[in-house]
C-alpha cells in the first residue's frame, strides 16, 4: 500500500540520486524505460561519499534515444488529436536502466513512487498517477521491472525481448509484449537457411539465460532441417569497467575465429549491445580493418540486435556487416516524427535530463560549464542537426522498437478512450456524475488491454492475441553499407503469422545486396561440395552429418538432384543413363520377322520344311521302290511330316509375342518332336525284331508288322500329350515383359507358366531320344540289308547333343537370346534327324538308282 505525506518530509530524505530522466508532469502519467547509457564509473575507494562518483563518464549508445523521443512524440501527437482523449493529457516519465540490475530497481521504484524525490511506498506528489510503463530493451531489464510493476498490477509494455514461458509462468497478465512471438524468429532462420541451402552455419550467442534458451531450441531444429552449427562462441555482453585498458584486455581474451572459408553464414543471437560488443572484438583483432578476407560474410542478426555503435567508436564504421541479413521488427514510416526530430534541440524542452549528455557525445562536442576547466572539445551550438550523424550513431527513420513504442502508447491511450467512453455511457444511464480517468485505477486498465484494437497513424491494425503479444511477425531486412558510417535498410522479406497467401516465410532474394567479396553471387555455407546429381552423400566416420563424401549410385538407381542422402531405383520400365542423372524409358525387344537374325531363322526354318516336304515327295514318289518298302513307308512318311511340321513349329517362336502363339509354341514343338522320336524309335524297333524274327524257330515274327509299330508311335506320343494338356489345363504361357533380364531393354516374351511342365516336356522328349540311341546303338552290326541303325545312331547322338547343350545355353542366356537358342536347337536336331536318316536313301533313289533294286536290297555283307 501507499502513502501520501507532506512534501516538506520528502525533502528530507536524500537518497542515491538517479542522474537522468525526462518528466512532462501531467495527471496521467506514461513510465518509459529506455536503456542507452551505459554507465561507467571510477573504483570507489570509500574516501568521499560514493554518490558524488557513480556516474562520473556515462557511456551513451547515441542511436537508442531515438526510443525516448518516439515515446515523447508519440505522446504529443496523442495529446493534440481530440478525438482519443479530449477530456485529459496525458504526461511521461522517462528513466534509463543503464544496463544495470541495482539501478533498474531502483529507477522503477522512482517511477512508482517519486517526481524528484524518493519514499519508498510513499507518494510525494498526489498529482502524478502512473497508469502503465512501457520498457524495457533487454529481457534482463523487463524481467527486473515486472518483478516490481506485478506487485502493483501496473501494466508494462515491453518493446524488447523476453522470454515467452517465463511471462506467461512469473508475470500472469501483467506483461504486454510489443514484439512478435520468437517462435517466429526461429522458424524464419530456418526457413532462410534452407531457402538458400545454407547447412554449415556458425554460431554466436550471448552468454546468458536468453542465449542457452537460443542454443537449445535452435539446435533440434537445426538437426530435423540439416543444418550443422560449425562452431559455437559465447560472448559477453557489453560489461562494465573502470578503465578502458581493462575493457580491451578482456575483448583481446576473447579472440574469435573467422578461418573457416567453408562457413560464409554466422548467425548472431544476443541482446541491444551485442553489435556494439562484437565490432569492439573485432576492431581489436583487426586493427580496426574491416578488409581482413576473413570477415566476408553473411551475417544473420536477429532481431533485439540493432546496427548501433557507441560514442567512443565514431569513425569506426559498419562495412563488415554489409550484406547482413536482419530479422527486425515490423515497422512503418511514420512521416511525421522525422519533422519532430528536425525540432529536437538541447534548449527543445524542459526537464529532459537526456538531452546533453547525448548532444555531447552525438557530436563529439561539449557545453560550457563555469564550474570545470576547459577541455579541448569543440562547443556544442546546440544548432547541430540530427539527420548529419550516421546511421550507427542515429537514425532518422522510425526503428522497429521506436515504432513499438509509439504503438505502445497509442494502445494504452485507446484503452484509455475505450474505458472512458463505455464509463461515461454507463454514469449518464445512470444519471451519476462523469466519469473523470484521474479515478482510473492500473489495475483497472488491463481489462481493456485486453481485447483492444486500433489503427495508428500509419495506418495499420494492431491487437493482442491470448498470450498479451502483438500478432504481427517480423521483417527481413537486407543492411546496405556506405563508406561514411551510414548505411540503409532494404526490407526483402517477412516472417509471420499473417503473410500474404497463407505463407509465414517470404524473401525476394533478386533485392538482396550481398557483400563486395562475393561479387553478389549467392554465397555457399556448406561443410564441403554439394554431391552431384548422379551421386548420394556418404557420410564421413567421426565427422557432423552436414560433413559426407560422395559415392556413385549403384546399378540401376539414379540421383537427380544434388545432395541426395540416397538414390532412387528407377521404374520397372526405365533405366539409369550412363551418368546416373535420370532415368530413361527402356526399349521394347523381341524376336521380330524383319530384323536380320530373324530374317536368318525364318530363312532357314523354310528351307529346311521345303527340303522335308520334297524329301516325302520323292519318297512318296518312288513308294514302291525296295528301298522305300524295306524302310516302312507310313513309318517313313510319318516322320517326314512330323519333321515338316518341326521346322515350322519354329515359326512360332519369332514375331511378337501373343497370347495364341504363347499357348502353341512349346506344347507343338514338344509333341510334334515326341511324335518325330517316337517314329525313330519305332523304326528301330521293327528293325532290331526283323532281323531276331529271320531266326529260325524265332516267335518273335508275329509281332513284326504296322500294328507294332502305330503303337510304338502312339504310345509314345500320347504320353506327351497328356503332359501338354496337363500343362495347358494347369499353368498355360502367357505373354509377359521381362524388365530385369537385360538393364536397357523390356523383353516381349512368354512365360512359360510352370516351369516345371516345361523341362518335364524336354525330359520326356531326351528320354525317348536316349531310347530311341540304346536301341539303335544295339542293332549298329545286323547286316547291311536289314540295317538302317546305323544312321539312327548317329542321328539321336547328334540329337541329343543338341538338346543336351540346349539346356544349359538356355539358362545362361537372356531375352530373346533364349529363343534364339530355342530356335536353333529345334532347326539344328529336326535337321540332324533329316540328314543322318534320308540323305543316304534320298542319294540312292536319285543319284544312285541301280541300287534301289531287290537284289541289292538283298544282298549281304557279312
Amino acid at each position: 500500500m501507499t502513502f501520501e505525506i507532506d512534501s516538506s518530509l520528502c525533502s528530507m530524505i536524500d537518497p542515491l540520486p538517479v542522474p537522468n530522466e525526462w518528466y512532462q508532469q501531467v495527471t496521467l502519467c506514461i513510465g518509459g524505460m529506455t536503456s542507452h547509457i551505459v554507465s561507467v564509473s571510477e573504483e570507489i575507494y570509500f574516501e568521499e561519499h560514493p554518490s558524488q562518483k557513480l556516474f562520473e563518464v556515462p557511456g551513451i549508445v547515441t542511436k537508442f534515444y531515438q526510443h525516448a523521443l518516439a515515446l515523447a512524440f508519440a505522446i504529443n501527437e496523442i495529446n493534440e488529436n481530440p478525438m482519443i482523449l479530449p477530456n485529459a493529457t496525458l504526461g511521461f516519465h522517462i528513466y534509463d536502466s543503464y544496463y544495470d540490475a541495482m539501478m533498474t530497481y531502483r529507477t522503477t521504484l522512482d517511477l512508482l513512487f517519486k517526481s524528484h524525490k524518493f519514499v519508498l511506498n510513499y507518494r510525494c506528489d498526489s498529482q502524478k498517477k502512473l497508469i502503465a510503463v512501457i520498457g524495457g530493451l533487454g529481457s534482463e531489464t523487463s524481467s527486473l521491472m515486472a518483478d516490481i510493476l506485478g506487485l502493483f498490477k501496473i501494466p508494462q509494455l515491453t518493446y524488447g525481448s523476453f522470454p515467452p514461458e517465463k511471462t506467461e509462468i512469473d508475470q500472469g497478465h501483467f506483461l504486454y509484449h510489443m514484439v512478435p512471438n520468437e517462435v517466429y524468429l526461429y522458424k524464419g532462420i530456418i526457413s532462410l537457411l534452407k531457402h538458400f541451402g545454407w547447412t554449415w552455419v556458425g554460431l554466436f550467442v550471448v552468454d546468458d539465460d536468453s542465449g542457452e534458451h537460443f542454443l537449445q531450441t535452435m539446435e533440434p531444429l537445426f538437426s530435423q532441417n540439416g543444418i550443422c552449427s560449425a562452431f559455437t562462441r559465447r560472448i559477453l555482453q557489453s560489461p562494465r569497467f573502470d578503465d578502458m585498458d581493462k575493457l580491451f584486455d578482456i575483448i583481446s581474451n576473447n579472440y574469435l575465429d573467422f578461418t573457416d572459408s567453408k562457413c560464409n553464414a554466422l548467425l548472431i543471437y544476443g541482446e541491444a549491445l551485442t553489435i556494439v560488443w562484437l565490432r569492439g572484438i573485432i576492431y581489436v583483432q583487426d586493427s580496426g580493418s574491416e578488409e581482413n578476407e576473413s570477415l566476408r560474410k553473411v551475417w544473420i542478426i536477429t532481431t533485439q540486435m540493432d546496427f548501433a555503435l557507441s560514442s567512443t567508436q565514431r569513425g569506426w564504421g559498419l562495412q563488415m556487416f554489409q550484406g547482413a541479413i536482419a530479422f527486425t521488427i515490423h515497422s512503418q514510416g511514420v512521416l511525421a516524427f522525422r519533422k519532430f526530430l528536425q525540432k529536437v534541440k538541447p534548449y527543445w524542452t524542459e526537464g529532459n535530463g537526456f538531452v546533453n549528455d547525448f548532444w555531447e557525445q552525438a557530436f563529439d562536442c561539449s557545453f560550457p560549464n563555469l564550474e570545470e576547466p576547459a577541455n579541448d572539445f569543440e562547443i556544442c551550438t546546440g544548432e547541430e542537426k540530427l539527420d548529419s550523424l550516421p546511421g550507427s550513431h542515429f537514425e532518422m527513420l522510425m526503428t522497429g522498437h521506436s515504432y513499438s513504442i509509439y504503438n505502445a502508447v497509442y494502445a494504452v491511450a485507446n484503452a484509455l478512450h475505450a474505458i472512458y467512453s463505455t464509463r461515461t455511457k454507463h454514469r449518464a444511464m445512470l444519471g451519476r456524475e462523469r466519469f473523470e480517468l484521474q479515478d482510473l485505477q492500473p489495475s483497472q486498465l488491463h481489462s481493456s488491454l485486453h481485447g483492444i484494437s486500433f489503427n495508428n497513424s500509419a495506418g495499420e491494425l494492431f491487437t493482442f492475441n491470448g498470450k498479451m503479444e502483438i500478432g504481427v511477425g517480423f521483417d527481413i531486412t537486407n543492411m546496405v553499407t556506405f563508406p561514411n558510417s551510414s548505411f540503409q535498410r532494404v526490407k526483402v522479406g517477412r516472417v509471420g503469422p499473417d503473410g500474404p497467401g497463407g505463407n509465414e516465410f517470404i524473401i525476394d532474394e533478386d533485392m538482396i545486396l550481398w557483400h563486395r567479396g562475393f561479387n553478389q553471387v549467392c554465397p555457399l555455407s556448406l561443410c564441403n561440395e554439394p554431391c552431384q546429381p548422379g551421386n548420394q552423400k556418404k557420410r564421413k566416420e567421426e565427422e557432423k552429418f552436414c560433413c559426407y563424401d560422395c559415392a556413385s549410385c549403384s546399378e540401376g538407381k539414379f540421383a537427380n538432384q544434388t545432395d541426395m542422402v540416397a538414390c532412387f531405383k528407377c521404374p520397372e520400365d526405365q533405366y539409369p543413363r550412363e551418368d546416373k542423372t535420370q532415368c530413361i524409358p527402356k526399349a521394347i525387344r523381341f524376336l521380330a520377322y524383319k530384323e536380320p537374325l530373324g530374317i536368318s531363322l525364318t530363312l532357314v526354318a523354310v528351307s529346311f520344311s521345303l527340303i522335308t516336304a520334297l524329301v516325302l515327295g520323292t519318297f512318296i514318289k518312288y513308294r514302291d521302290t525296295p528301298i522305300v518298302k524295306a524302310n516302312n513307308r507310313d513309318l517313313t512318311y510319318a516322320l517326314l511330316i512330323s519333321l515338316f511340321l518341326c521346322f515350322l513349329s519354329s515359326l512360332l517362336f519369332l514375331g511378337k509375342p501373343e497370347k495364341v502363339t504363347c499357348l502353341l509354341r512349346q506344347p507343338s514343338f514338344g509333341i510334334v518332336f515326341s511324335v518325330a522320336v517316337s517314329c525313330v524309335l519305332a523304326k528301330t524297333a521293327i528293325v532290331s525284331l526283323a532281323f531276331m524274327a529271320t531266326k529260325p524257330g524265332s516267335r518273335v515274327k508275329k509281332w513284326v508288322g504296322k500294328s507294332l509299330s502305330n503303337s510304338i508311335v502312339l504310345s509314345c506320343s500320347l504320353i506327351q500329350v497328356i503332359i501338354c494338356t496337363t500343362w495347358l489345363a494347369t499353368s498355360p504361357p502367357y505373354p509377359d515383359l521381362d524388365m530385369h533380364s537385360v538393364t536397357e531393354e523390356i523383353i516381349l516374351q512368354c512365360d512359360e507358366g510352370s516351369t516345371a511342365m516345361f523341362y518335364c516336356v524336354l525330359v520326356y522328349m531326351g528320354l525317348l531320344a536316349i531310347i530311341s540311341f540304346f536301341v539303335a546303338f544295339l542293332a549298329r552290326k545286323l547286316p547291311d540289308s536289314f540295317n538302317e541303325a546305323k544312321f539312327i545312331t548317329f542321328s539321336m547322338l547328334l540329337f541329343c547333343s543338341v538338346w543336351a547343350t540346349f539346356v544349359p545355353t538356355y539358362l545362361s542366356t537372356k531375352g530373346k537370346d533364349m529363343v534364339t537358342v530355342e530356335i536353333f536347337s529345334i532347326l539344328a536336331s529336326s535337321a540332324g534327324l533329316l540328314a543322318c536318316i534320308f540323305s543316304p536313301k534320298c542319294y540312292i533313289i536319285i543319284l544312285k538308282p541301280e541300287l534301289n533294286s531287290r537284289e541289292q536290297m538283298l544282298r549281304k555283307n557279312i
